[in-house]
């Protein structure tokens, strides 16, 4: 089983996003179990973080948004990430992702199945809920 500090993972809040309380926070705990973060900031570009995705060899891309506007800013995501050669990066996605009553559930089918994200957190994750993720969707053994 591959160890979580083979692993390098890209984070950053995307687009018009200054809030990066919660992804430092995740940040900070994925250091903690023995990821290497590849830490970009905020107000990152889709093409930011996939560039640093090929230039580390990262297995996934974390993005933050608590805007609002995540909805909009991921939109074409997961077709540049396979027009520049990494279509099996994963793709996670957490925060506040819309504005207004939209239901949880069709944000999530949304960033799910029409932008192809692999997993979806609403803002209410814990650090540890994206870990087991990871941990999961990369088969990966965490540091103790």
């Amino acid at each position: 089983m591959t160890k979580a500090s083979d692993i390098t993972v890209v984070t950053g809040t995307i687009g018009d996003d200054i809030h990066s309380l919660g992804i430092t926070v995740i940040e900070h705990a994925l250091r903690n179990v023995g990821f290497h973060v590849v830490k970009l900031g905020i107000q990152v570009s889709q093409e930011d973080y996939i560039k640093a995705a090929i230039e580390t060899d990262a297995k996934a891309i974390l993005v933050s948004s608590m805007s609002g506007h995540g909805r909009v800013l991921c939109q074409g995501f997961r077709d540049k990430c396979i027009e520049a050669g990494i279509p099996d990066v994963l793709l996670y996605v957490g925060g506040c992702l819309t504005t207004g009553d939209t239901p949880w559930d069709e944000i999530e089918r949304y960033f799910l199945e029409d932008l192809k994200f692999n997993q979806v957190m609403p803002n209410t994750s814990l650090p540890g809920d994206v870990i087991e993720h990871l941990k999961d969707d990369l088969e990966v053994e965490l540091n103790a």
